[in-house]
């Protein structure tokens, strides 16, 4: 299993846009074959930076997805959106 943590600075006024592209395509990424959890999480004192926290089969079935179409649409919809460099962390869970 490999977990995945993205963190993601928006610009403020852009977060609303990306919380709507998110609950459009959650359920595609957490039904993406490998993935067996999502989860957005809110830094809990900056309102413009989120979490995406995910768990993965294997790293394969993670690079699976990010050679996608549904990453490549995601994340070019996402990232005009940012305020900051999202930073990404691939975890072994022990």
């Amino acid at each position: 299993m490999l977990i995945r943590i993205v963190r993601m600075d928006f610009e403020p006024e852009k977060v609303t846009e990306f919380l709507e592209l998110f609950e459009n395509v959650k359920e595609k990424i957490a039904t993406f074959p490998g993935c067996n959890h999502l989860e957005l999480c809110k830094d809990a004192s900056l309102d413009h930076v989120y979490y995406t926290f995910s768990k993965w089969q294997s790293e394969d079935d993670l690079e699976t997805y990010r050679h996608s179409e549904l990453f490549a649409d995601t994340w070019a919809k996402t990232k005009v959106l940012f305020g900051g460099k999202p930073v990404a962390y691939s975890l072994d869970p022990q």
